[in-house]
């Protein structure tokens, strides 16, 4: 019996914490960005001036590695029309 308790523990401090992490694309004040921040937090912080221009990723680099193929990078110019 104390081997579940004791796998139960090894894989909660063996689990990445980055794979919890969700990022997104952004088009904000014109500009490509890429965020932790998820849709409804950039509009609080950024306005109505923001929309999402991709999935959701689970790997910082994945939305950057998207956010270079599709639109230059991050610092591009954007626009949500």
């Amino acid at each position: 019996m104390r081997i579940i308790p004791a796998l139960l523990v090894a894989t909660a401090v063996l689990l990445p914490g980055a794979a919890l992490a969700n990022y997104y694309v952004y088009c904000a004040n014109d500009r490509i960005e890429v965020e932790s921040r998820d849709p409804n937090q950039m509009r609080i912080a950024r306005g109505s001036g923001v929309c999402q221009m991709g999935p959701t990723f689970g790997f910082l680099s994945d939305a950057q590695n998207f956010a270079q193929r599709n639109f230059g990078g991050a610092g591009r110019s954007c626009s949500c029309r």
